[in-house]
């Protein structure tokens, strides 16, 4: 269940990712927080909600970074290609669409290995 957060705190989170463009001091002033609040209690306060909206943050931007590596193929030369396809790859990773791999295993006539067998010892009378 979320919580109740009051109106700074609400415009806090909506101007963080948007007109603030991250900047959590520029977010606290155009949320009306006073220039003494701590940038740091409002931070540890909202934690939650800050890491929610992080997500989501990247996950709208998901598609950009889809755009951009599928850009690639229409204009391989571009400049700054590697360092776009970089971070598009980091992007999309953490949003969880990662590269599938596929490994097919062929074998005919196959080795198997078996453990070594306990050995027994008698006793000697």
């Amino acid at each position: 269940m979320a919580r109740q957060l009051n109106e700074r705190q609400q415009k806090f989170l909506e101007v963080l990712f948007e007109e603030a463009g991250g900047d959590m001091v520029l977010a606290k002033k155009m949320a009306g927080y006073s220039e003494t609040s701590s940038t740091s209690a409002i931070v540890r306060g909202l934690k939650e909600e800050i890491l929610e909206a992080t997500q989501m943050y990247m996950a709208r931007n998901a598609p950009k970074a889809a755009m951009a590596m599928t850009g690639a193929l229409f204009d391989p030369t571009e400049l700054g290609l590697r360092d776009k396809m970089s971070a598009a790859k980091e992007l999309l990773d953490r949003v969880g669409l990662v590269k599938t791999e596929k490994m097919q295993v062929e074998a005919t006539g196959g080795v198997m290995l078996m453990p070594p067998k306990a050995v027994v010892e008698e006793d000697e009378d």
